[in-house]
This record gives structure tokens, sequence and C-alpha cells, in this order.
């Protein structure tokens, strides 16, 4: 018998209504060495970069803002936007709650600075 774990299977649909919370990262899977994580917006982050990684955000439901400073990008349902490592940049829902699916490198700080991190969770 094999000591490799069986086949993960997620439903986005179910997870995200585990949880009411905005900007608090869920981890509903890992794979190799990243967290598979879903995050629910409303409003404005802060003003962040991440020095070490790129960032993927994937959009599930609603419409999503990435602010950058020379510009905004709007990133609809079925879309995903990739931000590259030391951009600076700002996520906001300013349209009503917005759902996404997050895959960053185990324990990356949703800030980029681990003291001012929301600390994702294990869902």
């Amino acid at each position: 018998m094999s000591n490799q774990p069986g086949p993960v299977h997620v439903n986005l649909a179910e997870s995200l209504a585990l949880f009411d919370e905005h900007w608090a990262p869920k981890i509903v899977a890992r794979y190799n060495d990243n967290e598979v994580r879903l995050v629910k917006t409303a409003g404005e982050f802060v003003w962040h970069k991440h020095d070490e990684t790129d960032e993927l955000f994937l959009i599930l439901e609603g419409e999503f803002d990435m602010d950058f400073r020379d510009r905004t990008v709007t990133v609809r349902p079925g879309e995903l936007l990739i931000v590259p490592r030391g951009t600076e940049h700002r996520p906001a829902a300013r349209r009503g709650e917005v759902k996404l699916l997050l895959i960053d490198p185990n324990d990356t700080p949703n800030t980029g600075d681990k003291t001012t991190a929301t600390q994702a969770v294990e869902l």
C-alpha cells in the first residue's frame, strides 16, 4: 500500500459557504509547496507588495479591481490576474462582495509583511 495521500477534491461553492469574513484567506488545499486559498473581499485592501513571489488571483464571483500606482485593472468572473513580485498593488472590491481563489507559496503573508498580515488558516 502506498503512503501517498489520495486525490484532493474540493467543492469551491460549499467551501465558500463556510465563512463570511472578508480579507481572511482560508486554505482549502495544498500541493507541492503551495496553498490554494479562498477569500471573500469587500471594499479596499491595503497597498502592499510581495518581494519574493508573484501572486495569482482567480475571480470566482463579482467584479474585482486591482489598483497599481499607474492604473487600475478590472478582473471579472472566470478571469485571472497575476501580479509580478515586487509590484505595489491594492486589491479592491468596490461593487459588492467578490469571491476569489488564490494560489500562494506556503505561509505567504497577504500583505507581504508577516507583522501586518491576516494569517491564512485551514478551512
